[in-house]
């Protein structure tokens, strides 16, 4: 089994979707000891964002390419492979403004190509990607889920992520991060409390 664990938070060490999402990884490989993981850190190793460029860079053939339009479509092809190859995907997902980091966008828009992660029939849109498993790892300071200000954050990732042919998706939520003391530590709690037992199921 491949696992791709996605983070996009831009603060480090003091991330708490860092540190819930690594809490993910770790209780998955051990439930399932020969899953190899593959990481990609969206802030530490910025993917550029959609462009002209890259348009451009794609739909050049590959002799007729300059060395930006080389880098631009290596990058793209090797990122959406990476998305094709995972059985499983973790996401780091914080809330920034009411919607996901655009580091986590930009990582979207990668994998979000017509002809190879979705396609258009005549009876409307199909996912292409379907068969793989995603925990998204929801963080936030405020109180969001479920209310008009967080349909740009859980509420776009499901829909995106479904559109893409994806409908095993749980969400571990740790939110009410920044009111204080005993809520975030209680919402951090909460979230571990939700891995250890998640995991714990599929390890019997």
């Amino acid at each position: 089994m491949k696992l791709l664990h996605i983070d996009s938070s831009i603060l480090g060490d003091a991330s708490a979707s860092r540190q819930l999402s690594q809490s993910v990884v770790t209780a998955w490989q051990a439930a399932e000891p020969a899953a190899k993981v593959s990481y990609r850190d969206l802030a530490g190793d910025a993917l550029s964002h959609l462009s002209s460029a890259s348009l451009v860079a794609a739909g050049t053939p590959t002799e007729l390419r300059d060395a930006a339009q080389k880098h631009e479509a290596e990058l793209a092809e090797s990122t959406l492979q990476e998305f094709l190859d995972a059985d499983a995907i973790v996401i780091g997902a914080p809330m920034y403004n009411f919607t996901v980091p655009t580091q986590l966008k930009a990582w979207i828009d990668r994998i979000a190509v017509a002809g190879k992660t979705f396609t258009y029939t005549e009876n409307g849109p199909k996912g292409l990607a379907g068969g793989k498993k995603v925990v998204i790892v929801s963080t936030s300071g405020g109180l969001h889920a479920g209310q008009p200000t967080g349909v740009a954050h859980e509420d776009y990732l499901l829909v995106v992520l479904g559109f893409l042919g994806i409908t095993d998706i749980e969400i571990v939520r740790a939110h009410g991060l920044a009111y204080g003391e005993e809520p975030r530590a209680n919402a951090l709690a909460g979230a571990q409390q939700q891995i250890a037992e998640r995991f714990a199921t599929l390890a019997a």
